[in-house]
């Protein structure tokens, strides 16, 4: 099976992983306490309820439970909500996650692209309006993945308004918020009855491996459609114990934004100093262009990184990055300046 995205790491020998966007500083100690310290708990069957991953997580998210709603990963989340809401036309806004799709194909869903431009930084623009119109349902990836970016708010208020008007489902991913220096001014509120929101603990608390996320929408009718969708077991009991202990880890989260802001800012100082076009990013991976096999080079020197080459919208030469630790992010800017001189 060939990998579509980042992450493989199992067929091949890797010393640096930049093509997966976790955490650099990795899974918060508190968390592998709580794991070691309650291994015996996972010979039980989950709770199908998660109670008291939902309670931790509506104190941290100031909802109320009802309108939480988990699952096995953002990915697992994403094909339970359309399975559930059956969209017949749908919108994607590309360069963006390609799963989206893919779970809509499942439903014999007719998908349309607005294409961003690399010349105005794969913003977007004010004509995503009119291809609103007639659809389903909206994914709005913010901040968008490959490009590190967050949507306009005022584009996105408008977006939410014309939604709403017109009976149209708005899926907004937020599962890269939390590595903005201020992710609070960038979360969506849950109002209206049409947008449903997901975020998820894979990326910014380093639980890839464990796969959790979740939804939250203030329609509990959706909610409850996407949680009776799937299978009842989604979310494995060591799952809910990460999650139950990650919620907690505000320093955490506050260290993570601050280590994210310097580095990145290191790495695209020296990509754009390496003669590559490098594409403005507000969260822990960062977009570029190169005009040559940079990633088949890489590899051969045991570093991993993402090409975008099968992104919609995208083409061979555009590479993302994760921002990684100091120590790292050294290694790869040297062995990319060595790779790019020595040809």
């Amino acid at each position: 099976m060939k990998y579509i995205h980042g992450g493989d790491i199992y067929s091949r020998k890797i010393d640096h992983d930049f093509s997966v966007n976790l955490n650099p500083l990795g899974m918060p100690e508190a968390v592998k306490k709580a794991l070691v310290e309650n291994a015996a708990e996972f010979e039980k069957y989950p709770d199908i309820n998660c109670l008291t991953l939902k309670k931790a997580v509506s104190r941290h998210e100031n909802i109320s439970r009802e309108n939480i709603v988990f699952g096995n990963g953002a990915s697992d989340l994403i094909y339970r909500t359309v399975l559930f809401l059956k969209p017949k036309r749908a919108l994607l806004i590309v360069p963006t996650f390609s799963e989206y799709e893919k779970a809509l194909k499942t439903v014999d869903c007719k998908t349309e692209y607005y294409y961003t431009d690399k010349e105005n930084n794969f913003e977007t623009g004010e004509d995503l309006f009119q291809k609103l119109h007639g659809k389903d349902i909206v994914f709005v990836c913010n901040p968008n993945n490959p490009t590190g970016m967050f949507m306009r708010s005022d584009i996105l208020k408008r977006v939410k308004k014309i939604c709403e008007s017109e009976n149209i489902y708005l899926f907004i991913d937020e599962c890269f918020i939390d590595f903005a220096e201020y992710p609070e001014k960038f979360k969506s509120e849950l109002t209206g009855d049409k947008i449903i929101i997901l975020r998820a603990f894979t990326k910014i608390y380093a639980m890839a491996g464990l796969r959790l996320g979740y939804i939250v929408s203030g329609n509990e009718q959706i909610v409850r459609g996407i949680e009776n969708t799937g299978q009842c077991w989604s979310v494995s009991v060591p799952s809910q114990i990460a999650g139950t202990a990650a919620i907690g880890e505000r320093d955490y989260l506050k260290k993570t934004a601050k280590l994210i802001s310097q580095e990145r800012d290191y790495l695209m100082c020296e990509l754009r100093g390496l003669g590559f076009r490098v594409y403005p990013s507000q969260v822990n991976f960062i977009l570029f262009e190169c005009g040559f096999d940079l990633d088949e080079r890489l590899l051969k020197k045991k570093i991993l990184i993402r090409s975008c080459e099968n992104y919609e919208g995208l083409e061979r030469g555009f590479f993302r990055i994760a921002v990684r630790s100091h120590d790292e992010n050294v290694v790869l800017i040297n062995t990319i300046r060595e790779v790019k001189e020595n040809g």
